[in-house]
């Protein structure tokens, strides 16, 4: 199933290879994917006090729900990162490690990056969520 990505004109391409501005999908179903954190399958913290080792695994579960969804990356249709005490730094860091997990498969979606005072638990460091656009057909 392909969506549409649009661009237009009238807003900036300035992040076209992070984001994109609108994302279609057809009629499907849709995943929702809570906040994933950067606990293993064990519940155990990855990387206390590391952005890069939380955004790593942060987003390694989120590529895990994604696939346990039965959905690809470019199903994505919208993303949202959320980084505790957020800086520009930190928002190369978070992207670098991103880019890491999924490779050329980075989810282009609709997405928004949000610097928070904190999150669940004050261990955590970053959280992402989803929606994938799935097929009309699955297991599910």
């Amino acid at each position: 199933m392909e969506m549409d990505i649009i661009n237009p004109a009238t807003l900036t391409d300035a992040g076209k290879k992070l984001i994109a501005q609108i994302k279609v999908a057809p009629a499907s179903r849709l995943a929702f994917i809570s906040g994933q954190v950067a606990l293993n399958e064990k519940g155990e913290l990855v990387g206390p006090g590391d952005y890069r080792l939380q955004a790593i695994q942060v987003f390694t579960n989120l590529k895990l729900a994604i696939e346990a969804a039965g959905g690809r990356p470019d199903q994505v249709a919208q993303m949202k990162i959320y980084v505790v005490k957020h800086n520009a730094e930190l928002a190369k860091l978070v992207f670098a490690a991103g880019m890491e997990v999924f490779g050329p498969e980075w989810p282009l979606a609709a997405s928004t990056y949000l610097g928070v005072e904190s999150l669940g638990l004050p261990e955590w460091l970053i959280e992402a969520d989803a929606i994938v656009a799935l097929p009309p057909e699955g297991r599910f």
